[in-house]
């Protein structure tokens, strides 16, 4: 049987590299988190799910169990054979020598053959002090020690193998991180935006998608943003939403730099419809409010402007019906509407609308052109437009070409100027 003073070490030993392992792994797996949570968009792009995916599982496996388990099994096998060295000097006080000289000039097998050999060579010497209790003592623990230095090194190099994981989870330590300032609850209380020689890049090294883009757009104005495909009208909004970063230049919105507010902060207080309409798999009250909000009369409300309350009514569980991943059991108007409705809902101060009516029909186009204009009043709208008949009453209209700005001014004064614009409305029978 074990002594009393050796179970204690072992589980003082095991207790300890448990509690550190548990508290170094929960930290590593906390920064890992937070790093990834808090990198630009960007970086999602060009790094592979998978490598995220094996960060967060394999690696994280290795960090939780395979090296403590390893730390665990080299300590045990260093404190045995620290056991074994201190009776060998008490047994033999010269065993010692021979151990520390030969130590790193020869293998493990000659090394613990050698020891042995010391070992009974010296018990032979001191034949008249040492008693045959000490002699075989320390004969029978030298003949260990070819097995213990082998299961050492078989230890550190399952811990040097695994503690890669640590350096891998460490690595998105250096990625780029969105940064952060205090903004006021009610920011933006106007809808002005300001773009200053803003440029835009998709890759370091690649052409412009933006270039010298300079607006100044006042609150509550209604601005469309046309162009062939290509010319950059989208890149405009992933600007203002920073899903890309500015490669030069800033934009303003309420006189705050947005690139010096959190990227939650920022898409949190500007409502955008997209063109192609995001549902999740959930119950329609969830897909409209995710946070839970908003009352059971404000949902209503909302379908009602968004002319989707008959349809919902229809439904046997109404606002509990269960929408399927992306929405597929409901039809693209439909889905279409709903993100109008979550809009809103929401009822920031700046809209943008992402040719949120390309893929839908005329009758549902006009539906959600009506709802915007009576409900989007108080709020700047900004519209990458598909249908030009949609902006013809907007107060101006930005014509872009190969990232720049080519025209921009009134629907009627862009008319009389016959230029771009002009030839645009030709095309689409409006003039």
């Amino acid at each position: 049987p074990q002594p009393e003073a050796e179970r204690i070490a072992m589980f003082g030993t095991t207790l300890a590299i448990a509690l550190g392992g548990i508290v170094a792994s929960r930290q590593l797996h906390a920064d890992l988190l937070h790093s990834v949570l808090h990198s630009p968009v960007s970086f999602f792009e060009v790094t592979p799910s998978g490598n995220l995916l094996n960060r967060f599982s394999r690696e994280m496996d290795a960090i939780d169990c395979m090296i403590p388990d390893g730390l665990k099994m080299m300590l045990g096998y260093l404190f045995k054979l620290l056991e074994v060295c201190i009776i060998l000097l008490l047994a033999t006080p010269f065993t010692g020598l021979w151990f520390s000289v030969r130590w790193l000039a020869v293998n493990l097998e000659f090394l613990g053959n050698l020891l042995v050999l010391a070992a009974a060579i010296l018990s032979v010497q001191g034949r008249d002090e040492l008693s045959p209790g000490i002699v075989g003592l320390a004969v029978s623990h030298s003949l260990q020690v070819t097995g213990i230095l082998s299961w050492i090194v078989r230890s550190w190099t399952d811990v040097e193998n695994n503690i890669v994981s640590v350096e891998r989870v460490k690595e998105y330590d250096n990625t780029p991180k969105e940064v952060g300032c205090f903004l006021p609850a009610a920011w933006p209380t106007t809808g002005n935006i300001q773009f200053e020689d803003y440029g835009l890049q998709y890759r370091k090294g690649l052409d412009w998608a933006l270039n010298d883009i300079n607006i100044d757009i006042q609150d509550r104005e209604k601005v469309g943003i046309v162009g062939r495909t290509g010319a950059g009208k989208s890149s405009l909004a992933l600007g203002i939403f920073r899903i890309l970063e500015a490669a030069k230049g800033r934009i303003f919105i309420d006189g705050i730099d947005i690139a010096q507010i959190g990227l939650h902060d920022l898409r949190s207080r500007i409502t955008i419809i997209p063109q192609d309409p995001v549902l999740f798999s959930g119950s329609l009250r969830m897909n409209l409010d995710p946070f839970d909000t908003c009352s059971e009369a404000d949902l209503w409300k909302a379908l009602e402007l968004a002319h989707l309350s008959s349809f919902v009514s229809a439904l046997p569980q109404k606002l509990d019906h269960e929408c399927c991943e992306g929405g597929e059991n409901l039809s693209l108007g439909q889905r279409q509407l709903l993100c109008l409705a979550r809009a809103l809902l929401r009822k920031t101060r700046i809209l943008v609308l992402d040719e949120a009516t390309a893929a839908v029909d005329l009758k549902t186009d006009q539906l959600i052109q009506s709802t915007i204009r009576s409900q989007f009043g108080d709020c700047t709208v900004l519209t990458i437009a598909h249908r030009l008949n949609t902006i013809m009453d907007y107060s101006r209209v930005i014509v872009m070409d190969r990232g720049c700005i080519s025209e921009m001014d009134s629907p009627s004064q862009l008319l009389r100027q016959q230029t771009h614009f002009y030839q645009m409305c030709i095309e689409a029978g409006l003039v």
